[in-house]
């Protein structure tokens, strides 16, 4: 890869431990660890949740559910207070109105329980009217879609992820749950602040060992590149398929026109239904963690701003850039942009 802005040296002038990969075609153009090693596991916070919410659309693909049907069809106890016409597609395109169930504090400290995090979900009271406004699900999205999962399945989410995409894929580094064996490899997220007490809460044993669909996922950059390169496919990777090409369309089409304010983050945002789009067409004070120079197909997720994974079908492109540094505000997806655009500028 050769440009004017060369990706690593915004990485390396951060001083932070990364993995980087590109792909075009399939084909890898960019393969690097950055002081850690290329085997080693990074949280990768809220890029995780395109897996849950893949296994949903997989469940849809099936017949299994609707993606129009209320939760509570298939989760009783979701549907009360106020969350009766709280629709599956709702939660996908963060339009369900549930940000926190009571305080986002009490949400994080139940993180590591998953009865626990359920019932919140249960006792929950949506802030805006369902289907309105998009409002960003940061915790809920998960422990919703995952229930949602094992409801309708039987299975539990990451026994399910292993069976469905994890396994077929190749995706030997991913883990939903990480085991006590690869402790040794994991990467210690930091920061300063309030992003060192985040820091402090998934360093813990105990939090990357559990289930939390919305930001629980340990990988590397080669998995999770993989990820995006089935996608990318239309479902299939070496010969085997995990989703239908329809079903992928579906969990990229855009959830409104434009980028309407999200009500959380307070940032323009062009939700699909499970991920983030690029928005290149945005005003000049706004920006994209997946970069400026994406496209309006460009599909993927930020992670808590120090890791993002996206794919870009116009380009034939796909780019994962996995970080250990968390930063409160919007720094730390400012420069998941420029380190985006860096990219997008060496392969153009």
């Amino acid at each position: 890869m050769a440009g004017e802005t060369n990706p690593l040296e915004l990485v390396r002038a951060r001083g932070v431990r990364a993995q980087l990969c590109v792909l075009r075609d399939g084909e890898v153009l960019l393969d690097h660890a950055v002081g850690c090693e290329p085997d080693s596991l990074f949280w990768i916070f809220s890029a995780s949740k395109p897996f849950v919410a893949l296994l949903v659309h997989l469940l849809a693909e099936r017949g299994e559910l609707d993606l129009d049907d209320p939760v509570a069809r298939h989760w009783p106890e979701f549907g009360a207070r106020g969350k009766e016409s709280v629709t599956v597609r709702h939660v996908l395109r963060h339009r369900s109105g549930l940000f926190a169930t009571r305080t986002y504090v009490g949400d994080a400290l139940a993180l590591t329980d998953w009865s626990r995090s359920v019932r919140r979900q249960e006792e929950a009271r949506p802030r805006w009217r369902p289907g309105e406004v998009p409002a960003y699900q940061a915790i809920a999205f998960g422990f919703i879609l995952g229930e949602l999962v094992r409801r309708v399945t039987g299975d539990r989410p990451e026994d399910l992820l292993r069976k469905e995409f994890l396994d077929p894929l190749g995706l030997s580094d991913t883990y939903l749950g990480l085991p006590d064996s690869l402790w040794h490899r994991h990467v210690p997220v930091r920061g300063r602040g309030l992003a060192a007490v985040v820091g402090h809460v998934v360093n813990r044993r105990a939090t990357r060992r559990a289930v939390i669909p919305s930001g629980g996922i340990s990988t590397t950059a080669r998995d999770l590149a993989r990820f995006y390169q089935a996608l990318l496919n239309g479902g299939t990777l070496d010969g085997t398929r995990v989703l239908g090409e329809d079903s992928i369309a579906e969990a990229r089409r855009p959830a409104a026109p434009g980028a309407p304010m999200d009500r959380v983050t307070r940032l323009p945002a062009r939700w699909a239904q499970g991920f983030q789009l690029g928005h290149p067409d945005a005003e000049p004070s706004h920006f994209s963690p997946l970069g400026r120079s994406s496209t309006r197909s460009t599909f993927g997720h930020d992670g808590s701003n120090c890791c993002i994974g996206w794919a870009d079908p116009d380009r034939r492109l796909v780019f994962v850039y996995l970080t250990d540094l968390l930063l409160a505000g919007h720094a730390g997806a400012r420069h998941l942009g420029e380190v985006s655009d860096a990219v997008i500028a060496t392969c153009d």
